[in-house]
């Protein structure tokens, strides 16, 4: 049954409404095309393909009760698999962060998206691979493997949430959650070939988040098509009072009518994003995707976000300085094993030294020091003034356009291994995508193409604050001329 897995959620939905499969059916044909190649991506930390079918059996009582009664509508998600990044909190399920310090870490909660995903009867797969404590743009610094892309297994899938992108575009789960702090979600969804949204900063309930960066962390959305994507995120949107940053602004819903034309729709091209360096393939893709915008009514201006070239060290200034905060809490008293020392301070160092990986240390390390005495002001103080102005370049932006269309990443997927010992040049990885979360817009990534490698490219869209739906109809429209998002990586046929 693997051409299961080629169905839109739609699809299976109205299939699954119509008893045409079970859930059972649709479930299994995810674990099995799991069976067949999670040994070459190595996409998942945790499995859980008994708790998937006793999950999709609940589901298929539930459609049965639903077709004897006649109340079909309503039901997007019932009886549908996804995968959950391993940074969500999941209740009887090992959660560890891609960290070592957590391996045995079992909680006993949901963190809200999860909890809102079952309730809406989805049917989890399992855990998927992570950077640790998604602190990487390549999957690379997981404690436990590395994830490879399904379009060439000799590179990376991006990161942090490479192993949720990985699944989705190997038609391993029909969706899947990720986060994303400076690009994770976007910057996996455009090396992969699928579409992948960042919402709005407090759009998504942080609660049951392990946190990295508080004010940058969003939980977002990996899917094949922005169709997908807008199911699974009008589910997990929403106000939570566990969380003090989420947001109680209602949800615009998307709606599919009139979807195929953006006439009026203005784009602005940032000049600053189109820097040397950036592979020209990329460029020549996303002209010719904003080309395609423009037969379907919209107008593009070019802009300026004056302050982006400083959104790198910026970033890398606020978010270890927060990670350095948030991660105190991982000490061998609460949680995970615990190293043996001969007094508790002893205790304390040895886990950590020990049990955090080396890309972890190195940002406790930077977050500290911005943050200690005699430097706060010079560097993390500053940090937070010109983060500011990068917010404002947005605020200024937006009253001139609509939407700002702009590349992912400078490069397609790099090889594994390519930023080894060089610490720096994997930040600059994210020299597109950390802008959007330092001023906590929305952004949404999806494949417009593809290199003379057959690699996938990818374009991000971003809109001002509580914007999604405007993201999620330009890309539905966009994907209705073009198939890009359809194709499949050669790993499928093995």
């Amino acid at each position: 049954m693997t051409d299961l897995t080629d169905l839109t959620l739609g699809q299976m939905t109205y299939a699954l409404s119509q008893g045409e499969f079970s859930s059972r059916d649709l479930t299994q044909a995810y674990l099995d095309q799991i069976d067949r190649i999670e040994s070459v991506l190595s996409a998942f930390i945790t499995l859980t393909p008994e708790l998937a079918l006793k999950q999709a059996d609940k589901a298929d009582q539930e459609w049965l009760i639903r077709r004897k009664q006649g109340t079909l509508e309503g039901s997007p998600c019932l009886g549908i698999p996804i995968a959950i990044k391993d940074v969500l909190i999941t209740n009887n399920i090992p959660t560890t962060a891609g960290s070592r310090i957590l391996e045995t870490f079992i909680p006993p909660y949901n963190a809200t998206s999860v909890e809102r995903l079952l309730d809406s009867g989805m049917v989890i797969l399992g855990k998927t691979n992570t950077d640790e404590f998604a602190m990487g743009s390549s999957t690379e610094n997981s404690a436990y493997k590395t994830s490879r892309n399904p379009w060439d297994i000799n590179r990376v899938p991006g990161g942090s949430s490479g192993g949720s992108a990985a699944a989705v575009a190997a038609r391993m789960t029909p969706v899947a959650l990720g986060t994303d702090t400076g690009g994770s979600v976007r910057q996996p969804a455009s090396f992969c070939g699928i579409t992948g949204l960042k919402p709005t900063y407090g759009r998504v309930s942080r609660y049951g988040l392990i946190a990295f960066g508080s004010s940058l962390d969003c939980v977002g959305v990996l899917g094949k098509s922005a169709t997908d994507v807008a199911v699974i995120y009008q589910r997990i949107a929403g106000h939570d009072p566990r969380d003090a940053t989420s947001t109680d602004r209602p949800i615009t819903t998307f709606n599919k009518v009139d979807q195929y034309r953006l006439d009026g729709l203005k784009i602005g091209i940032p000049k600053e994003y189109f820097i040397d360096g950036i592979q020209t393939e990329i460029v020549i893709a996303i002209e010719h995707a904003i080309e395609l915008l423009v037969t379907l009514g919209a107008k593009v201006n070019e802009i300026s976000l004056p302050y982006t070239p400083f959104a790198i060290p910026v970033y890398y200034l606020i978010a270890p300085a927060e990670a350095s905060a948030n991660l105190a809490r991982f000490d061998g008293v609460r949680y995970g094993p615990r190293e043996k020392a001969e007094d508790t301070l002893g205790m304390f160092q040895k886990t950590r030294g020990t049990l955090f990986g080396q890309e972890v240390k190195r940002r406790i390390m930077l977050g500290t020091y911005a943050l200690s005495a005699g430097y706060y002001d010079a560097y993390y103080g500053k940090a937070q003034k010109v983060r500011i102005l990068i917010r404002q370049d947005f605020e200024a932006a937006f009253q001139e356009v609509d939407v700002i269309a702009a590349p992912v990443t400078p490069t397609t997927a790099f090889k594994i291994g390519a930023h080894s010992g060089d610490p720096l040049s994997m930040y600059l990885e994210d020299i597109f995508t950390t802008t959007a979360n330092l001023a906590g817009v929305p952004g949404l990534a999806f494949p417009v193409g593809f290199d003379t490698d057959n690699l996938p490219i990818g374009m991000q869209i971003i809109a001002p604050h509580y914007q999604e739906d405007l993201l999620l109809k330009i890309a539905t429209a966009y994907q209705e001329i073009t198939d890009w998002h359809l194709k499949k990586p050669p790993l499928i046929s093995i």
